[in-house]
């Protein structure tokens, strides 16, 4: 049976899946949003790998979880951080990078790693919308306009516009006042973008800003977003092809090195019964029928003497 292997992301927003055969090449990947830490929406994600791999739950020899739904997965064999994940996925993407932007759902991180995907250092904001894809969505709401079009639309901005806050609550409102003052909503939009990029970098001076980076997560496909930030950080970043899957990558990695370790484990043990066995017979080879264990009488046919026994009854 061929080794194939299964990475999930069970994400606040987006769960995301990619399955690996043994050569690490991704034979499926999915990437679905049904909801916040949505059970219905990683099952259509998992379902929807294995159709485009063209195979089964069984198939998988290891599957291993992370995100938010990490330990909510039953078909899981083991489950990661997703520190971890998104820096071993990235790296898989992008073997330079050495310093690694995730904005998710809801959360932002930013990690630090080295050439084998080990992170040194890393900082996260998990306790706000600030900075994350949920920060878009409100303010997108507020704006009435549609998410896909934030970015485009950002770009057309033509005057520098800032919001203080990066509360998502606290920004609509600003963001409503910039509006009602008859400022375009491009240059708003630009506002918004740039608090991003600039409560990102905060989070990157933790770890130490260094290159080269990439960027992974869902706003990474957002073009103003990416602009914004390579302007904080004066850098260009490095953008994965997918880079929504970085995490499920990164699981399914994990999951091959399981699997691989465990063979080893498995074929260590049989080595080990092997020699118990040689060992035994060796033992066994120096008792009758011929007495292998004395050099001198080496294949010389054992004997039994019978001797008798007479009872002698002293009555």
């Amino acid at each position: 049976m061929k080794p194939y292997v299964m990475g999930v992301d069970f994400g606040s927003t987006t769960a995301k899946t990619v399955i690996l055969d043994a050569n690490k090449n991704i034979v499926g990947s999915c990437i679905k949003s049904m909801g916040a830490v949505s059970n219905d929406g990683v099952l259509a994600s998992i379902k929807g790998a294995l159709d485009e791999a063209g195979l089964e739950q069984q198939d998988m020899v290891k599957t291993v979880s992370t995100g938010y739904g990490r330990r909510m997965l039953d078909i899981a064999d083991k489950n990661y951080t997703e520190i971890t994940c998104h820096a071993r996925g990235a790296l898989e993407m992008v073997p330079e990078a050495r310093l690694v932007i995730d904005i998710g759902g809801q959360d932002s991180k930013v990690i630090s790693i080295d050439d084998k995907g080990v992170v040194s250092q890393f900082s996260m904001n998990d306790r706000c919308a600030a900075g994350t894809g949920k920060f878009l969505e409100v303010l997108a709401r507020a704006m009435n306009i549609e998410l896909a079009d934030m970015g485009p639309e950002a770009m057309k901005a033509e005057n520098t516009l800032k919001i203080s806050s990066m509360c998502a609550t606290f920004a609509e409102s600003e963001v409503i006042s910039l509006l009602a003052e008859g400022h375009a909503k491009p240059d708003v939009l630009g506002a918004v973008h740039a608090s991003i990029a600039n409560r990102t970098r905060g989070l990157a001076s933790r770890v130490g800003k260094k290159g080269p980076v990439v960027m992974t997560g869902g706003v990474a496909k957002n073009v103003a977003a990416v602009h914004y930030l390579e302007q904080a950080f004066g850098a260009e970043f490095l953008l994965p092809s997918e880079p929504q899957i970085a995490g499920a990558l990164g699981a399914a990695l994990l999951a091959m090195e399981e699997y691989v370790k465990s063979q080893k484990e498995i074929k260590a043990l049989d080595g080990s019964d092997m020699a118990l066995e040689g060992e035994m017979d060796g033992a066994m080879a120096a008792c009758v029928p011929k007495c292998k264990g004395d050099p001198e009488k080496a294949g010389e046919e054992s004997t039994v003497q019978v001797v008798e026994v007479t009872t002698v009854s002293r009555n």
